[in-house]
């Protein structure tokens, strides 16, 4: 049996994917407008950077960033081509590759974060007060946290 949305879910589901799509089509102007790349790249930039040596395997990252193994080797080989990441094989397991963050493509991300993140306050942050910011980032742990433990698509399941 269908559990359809009642009309405050229907308002509250139209709102967020409006707003998660402005916010996105919003950061992804911005990246491509100043720094020549879109939001995808950015992510994968900062996720290296975040890394221990600033390297992971290939298939982390695709989890890190929730991207298939296929899109996510496109974009390294296009960040590749630029010389802001390079792929390196793994000496204990041929099965594995590492994508490294260079230190061109460090310099690149340094450069690009303070346009993005002023983009991220003027399209989120600024709209909201301290409370608002507080019950969004539970209500996108929530989320998340169901995600990662494997409960995204089993309906009618919650964790409580």
């Amino acid at each position: 049996m269908t559990r359809w949305l009642d009309d405050d879910e229907q308002r509250a589901w139209r709102a967020f994917m409006g707003a998660s799509q402005l916010v996105q089509e919003e950061l992804d102007r911005q990246l491509q407008r100043d720094s020549g790349m879109p939001h995808a790249y950015y992510a994968i930039l900062v996720k290296l950077s975040e890394a221990p040596e600033r390297m992971l395997r290939m298939s982390e990252l695709a989890a890190e960033l929730s991207s298939s193994q296929s899109r996510l080797s496109h974009a390294v080989a296009r960040l590749e081509e630029r010389g802001w990441v390079r792929r390196e094989p793994c000496a204990a397991d041929k099965r594995v590759s590492w994508a490294v963050l260079t230190e061109r493509g460090l310099t690149v991300l340094a450069a690009a974060a303070p346009g993005h993140v002023e983009a991220v306050r003027q399209s989120l942050f600024d709209l909201l007060d301290p409370e608002q910011v507080r019950r969004l980032t539970e209500i996108c742990t929530a989320v998340l946290d169901r995600a990662k433990a494997g409960g995204a698509g089993e309906p009618g399941r919650r964790k409580g």
